[in-house]
């Protein structure tokens, strides 16, 4: 069995004892072992290595935190020596921060008492880091059932959370809970029902509620969950246009109109792409003003000695003119090819338009 490694033991081992797996494979070609047996064997061997990845990086994690925290005390916390450093073992910086995060977890695990060090070897790597993104009522759920020796998967601590966010929530009607209590309805299907309640005004949830006061059978749940993840990515989406900020527009009646005619997804899609438009735009617009300057600013500096330079120059005035022109695609048009042209115009007022 894998050990768990205590902060305080690290020093003590050598790489030849942290790193012994000692376990056997069944031989594939004997035909005397039954499959039920062969599969055991296996499952076995998988969670010895799967407890050994997550020992691992956890301690991977810890040491990554202490080479940052290192350079930071030593580097002016400008974080070069650190980058270095990862370059070097060819660990990108997404990685790293995970490995971080995931050693942040485990201590605070380990430190609140949710967890012994020992009981880490219950956990597959994906049910610890889920275990460590729950709120702490699942954590502590999830640590007496790993102290009292049960194997802790992914698929185990989901249930807990969904059991936890339904028996606890008072957005769902009493019936309801009292159906999940009872497990007539699994608590998998009214979790997701929660958290989109939870994102939505309470002017909303009281219609959702009702239909599912009223008919509380799995298709309607999913049906209604559905409805309401909907409706909330439109409101939150709605906030964020521009355009749509108009005194003569009723965003709730038009929220209704797309309920009764069933296109809401397709009303809550054209909402989050608008939003998304514009803040395309606002970063066309900072980028473009930008390359002016700096375009302006190398044209200042050379002249008749530099015409590579200045040739550079010249091909990015599509880009730095007024008129941006670029082809999307193949740009020697035997394949898929279309130009695509803007305008824009540096206004007093934010009304930058674009033509194509």
């Amino acid at each position: 069995m894998v050990q768990a490694l205590h902060p305080t033991t690290l020093t003590s081992l050598t790489p030849e004892q942290t790193l012994e797996l000692g376990f056997q494979l069944p031989d594939p070609e004997d035909e005397q072992i039954p499959e039920l047996e062969f599969q055991q064997q296996i499952d076995r061997a998988w969670q010895v290595c799967d407890r050994f990845d997550l020992q691992t990086d956890i301690w991977r994690g810890r040491i990554l935190r202490t080479v940052r925290d290192r350079e930071k005390k030593n580097g002016e916390g400008r974080g070069f020596g650190f980058l270095n450093w990862l370059k070097d073992r060819e660990i990108s910086k997404t990685q790293a921060y995970s490995l971080i995060e995931l050693a942040n977890s485990a201590d605070v695990l380990l430190d609140n008492g949710c967890l012994e060090p020992e009981d880490v070897n219950q956990f597959s790597k994906r049910a610890f880091v889920e275990t460590a993104q729950s709120v702490p009522e699942v954590q502590q759920m999830v640590g007496d059932a790993a102290k009292k020796g049960d194997r802790i998967t992914r698929r185990e601590v989901r249930q807990l959370s969904d059991d936890w966010t339904v028996m606890t929530s008072d957005l769902l009607p009493i019936e309801v809970r009292e159906k999940a209590a009872d497990q007539t309805i699994p608590t998998r299907y009214l979790s997701p029902l929660v958290k989109q309640l939870e994102r939505l005004p309470e002017s909303h949830q009281v219609s959702i509620r009702a239909s599912v006061a009223e008919n509380s059978d799995i298709d309607n749940i999913k049906q209604v969950t559905s409805e309401a993840r909907y409706l909330a990515k439109y409101l939150e989406a709605a906030t964020q246009v521009q355009t749509i900020n108009n005194e003569s527009l009723n965003l709730e009646l038009a929220l209704e109109e797309a309920l009764r005619v069933g296109c809401l997804s397709s009303t809550a899609d054209l909402v989050s792409q608008a939003a998304q438009l514009e803040q395309a735009i606002a970063k066309l617009y900072t980028t473009w003003k930008r390359i002016n300057k700096l375009s302006e600013r190398i044209y200042v500096d050379t002249g008749a000695s530099t015409p590579n330079l200045r040739s550079l120059l010249s091909c990015l005035d599509r880009l730095s003119g007024e008129a941006i022109e670029f082809t999307m695609g193949d740009p020697n048009g035997e394949g898929f090819s279309r130009t695509i042209r803007l305008k824009l115009e540096d206004g007093l007022q934010s009304d930058d338009r674009g033509l194509g």
